[in-house]
């Protein structure tokens, strides 16, 4: 099975894959920040390095999901090729950072891509506000990070709840604001409780 973990940045993604992976015995697919060849250049100056960045994740991404698709294991995916290309990218494009050749060029080679895959067995969306994933962000202090423009977090936002309202596949959605998994066994619960739901048709004892 294919389950992937989506959320914007700063909601606790890597986090959950972490602790699910733990729980299920899944095999988890982390987002590689550290040997990202793009990533300090694009928040320094957005315009110059978007196209740059949104091809070297989607081209990452596909990698993955075919590899996925080959494996005979259980795997829990730290964000998906759908975020890149329904989220990031539109949002960039949308801001005027990203020419519309640029991104008329990433949105062919994306609809490429699709034909090729499907969608995972189950996607898990960390539904967070603007407050909470700024104080995460803030939290764990990637310098990078630190430069992040608010409206720039916040059109994401916008469109993570576009994306979600038409996903046409198995979806949970999980408040990132109350429900804290990465610092309670009850909250983590409470997540694994859908996820049994949702794969197994298994129901909590009360």
């Amino acid at each position: 099975m294919h389950i992937a973990v989506a959320g914007n940045i700063g909601s606790g993604k890597t986090t959950l894959t972490r602790l699910l992976a733990h729980r299920y015995g899944w095999t988890p697919r982390f987002e590689s920040v550290d040997d990202n060849p793009y990533l300090e250049d694009f928040y320094a100056d957005m315009p110059r390095w978007s196209f740059n960045l949104q091809v070297y994740f989607l081209s990452r991404r596909f990698k993955e999901v075919v590899e996925i698709s080959k494996s005979d294991d259980t795997i829990i995916q730290d964000r998906t090729i759908f975020e890149d290309a329904r989220i990031f990218a539109p949002n960039l494009h949308g801001q005027g950072m990203m020419s519309d050749r640029d991104f008329q060029n990433y949105n062919d080679l994306f609809e490429l891509m699709m034909s090729l895959v499907k969608l995972p067995d189950l996607m898990i969306y960390i539904r967070s506000s603007i407050p909470t994933l700024v104080a995460q962000i803030q939290k764990r202090g990637r310098e990078y990070e630190q430069t992040m423009r608010l409206d720039y977090l916040q059109g994401l936002e916008r469109r993570y709840e576009e994306w979600i309202k038409s996903y046409p596949g198995p979806l949970i959605i999980i408040d990132g604001d109350h429900c804290k998994f990465g610092e309670s066994n009850e909250a983590l619960k409470q997540v694994t409780d859908m996820i049994d739901a949702k794969l197994y048709g298994l129901f909590p004892m009360e």
